[in-house]
């Protein structure tokens, strides 16, 4: 039975991102995807695996803040956040496998111990985070799906964020950062509607202090875009 079969009995297919896989793996990637996932992946967050949907235990035993990166790309943020903050546990989700392999690549270099990984749709696994666990959640640079018939497909939608308010701590900081004001001005209407969350008065020209900016990102400024980073905060 597929994930697909599994979700369609109680609620609807749900797919925000397109292809799966890129070109081929080099033999390094392709060698990290075998042996470092397992010891990094996050388990029973599949509906084939865990189908009753039952919550996961601590993913780190010492009770540490949690972060999630929704759609890491190819894992250079993510790494460079959990060096940067090694008391924190970062969890990352991306449903391409090339990414996943890039970012198990920036892992091993880096040496960093408080990642975990889902290869996969980030709502599966915010569905059995507990209650209010989070302290930050990235969502940098999504795809902007910038058709109208593709709209619903945006990850920053009442449903996702609905998602999000109940996995969030209050004073929880939501980051989004795209180069799309189409996307910038769907995602503060999104999350104006939203209940539990609320916009941070910043200057959103300009990057977080720490950023250490993004493959995304570098392609957004050398095509000439304009980036914008927008701060929501989890509220009562």
């Amino acid at each position: 039975m597929t994930d697909a079969d599994l979700q369609g009995r109680d609620r609807p297919w749900r797919n925000l991102y397109g292809r799966r896989r890129g070109k081929r793996l080099k033999p390094n990637q392709a060698r990290l995807l075998e042996t470092l996932l397992p010891r990094l992946a996050v388990r029973g967050v599949s509906p084939v695996d865990n189908p009753d949907r039952v919550p996961f235990a601590p993913l780190f035993p010492d009770g540490r803040p949690l972060w999630l990166e929704v759609g890491f790309g190819g894992g250079e943020h993510m790494v460079a956040q959990a060096e940067a903050h090694p008391g924190v546990g970062l969890i990352g989700c991306e449903p391409f496998v090339n990414g996943v392999a890039m970012a198990l690549n920036h892992i091993d270099g880096a040496g960093v111990e408080n990642i975990r990984l889902h290869a996969g749709d980030a709502r599966d696994l915010i569905e059995l985070l507990p209650e209010g666990g989070l302290a930050r959640v990235f969502l940098l640079y999504p795809d902007p799906w910038p058709k109208a018939r593709h709209v619903r497909r945006r990850f920053m939608s009442l449903e996702n964020l609905a998602l999000l308010a109940r996995a969030m701590a209050p004073g929880a900081e939501l980051r989004v950062a795209t180069d799309i004001a189409d996307y910038a001005d769907h995602a503060r209407a999104m999350a104006a509607e939203a209940p539990g969350f609320a916009r941070v008065g910043r200057d959103e020209a300009a990057p977080w202090d720490g950023w250490p900016g993004t493959r995304y990102e570098a392609k957004a400024l050398a095509a000439g875009r304009v980036p914008q980073y927008m701060s929501f905060e989890r509220v009562d």
